[in-house]
C-alpha cells in the first residue's frame, strides 16, 4: 500500500531524514521506533504532506503523492494522529469529531460517527461536552476517533500512548488491535517500543534519520541492540 524509497528531508541546513526506504502492506501494523529526535515525527508529517521532502518518493497504491498536498492525501485515505493529540479544546466533543470528517458526505459523516461512538462509548456520553474537559486518555480517544471519521485505509499513529497512565496505555493499544483487525493498515509511531513492537507484524528501527534495523516485531524485540537501546535490558 505504501513505499517510501529514499526519502529526505531537512530543516534548514540541517538533515532530519537520509535516503528512508521502508514499505507498509495492506492490512499491515507496522511500527517504528526510535529516540527522541531521530526523526520520527518527521517521517510521519512528510507521509501526511505536512512536512516538505528534499529528496525521494513517497507512493500509495503505485501512485507517485510525493507532491500531493495534505489535504488530498487525505481524500486518498491516508490520515494522521498527531502527536500530542492536538483537540480543539473549546469545541465540542462531536464538533472535534465532525471536524475529522471534513471530506466526507453528511451521510458518511454520520455513519463514522455512530461507529466512533461505538467504539469510545465514553465520547458519546460526553458529546456536548467541550474537549478541553477530557481526560488525558479521553482525548487520545477523540484523537484516533477523529481520525476514524475521515475512514482512513492507511492510519498514521503517532505516539498515541505518550504521557497516559499504563493502564490507558493497555486501553489504547488495544484500541490500535482492533482497528488493526477490521482492516484498517496502520504505521504506528511511539517511544513505548515494546508495546509497539509487540503489537507490531513488522518494524524499523531510526536512528538519527536513517533505518538501522528492520524485521518482523517478535524479531526486533529479542534484538540485542534494541534490548539495549530501547528496552531497558
Amino acid at each position: 500500500m505504501l513505499d517510501v524509497r529514499a526519502l529526505e528531508a531537512c530543516y534548514g541546513r540541517i538533515p532530519a531524514l537520509c535516503g528512508i526506504d521502508l514499505h507498509v502492506g495492506e492490512g499491515e501494523l507496522v511500527a517504528l521506533v526510535g529516540a527522541n529526535g531521530a526523526g520520527k515525527s518527521t517521517l510521519l508529517r512528510a507521509l501526511s504532506g505536512v512536512q516538505r521532502v528534499s529528496a525521494g518518493q513517497v507512493l500509495f497504491e503505485g501512485e507517485d503523492i510525493t507532491r500531493a498536498p495534505s489535504d488530498a492525501r487525505v481524500r486518498l485515505g491516508i490520515v494522521q494522529v498527531p502527536e500530542g493529540r492536538l483537540v480543539f479544546a473549546p469545541l465540542s466533543v462531536e464538533d472535534n469529531l465532525r471536524l475529522g470528517g471534513y471530506t466526507r458526505t453528511r451521510d458518511e459523516s454520520d455513519t463514522a460517527l455512530a461507529k466512533v461512538f461505538e467504539m469510545f462509548p465514553v465520547l458519546k456520553s460526553r458529546r456536548r461536552q467541550s474537549a478541553g474537559m477530557l481526560s488525558g486518555g479521553q482525548q487520545q480517544m477523540l484523537s484516533i476517533g477523529r481520525a476514524m471519521m475521515a475512514q482512513p485505509r492507511l492510519l498514521l499513529l503517532d505516539e498515541p500512548s505518550m504521557g497516559l497512565a499504563p493502564r490507558l496505555v493497555k486501553e489504547i493499544f488495544a484500541t490500535i488491535a482492533a482497528l488493526k483487525a477490521s482492516g484498517t493498515t496502520i504505521f504506528l509511531v511511539d517511544q513505548n517500543a515494546h508495546a509497539a513492537l509487540a503489537a507490531a507484524d513488522r518494524g524499523y528501527v531510526l536512528e538519527t534519520g536513517r533505518i538501522v534495523l528492520t524485521g518482523p516485531g517478535a524479531q526486533l524485540l529479542d534484538d540485542e541492540q534494541v534490548k539495549e537501546a530501547y528496552l531497558g535490558l
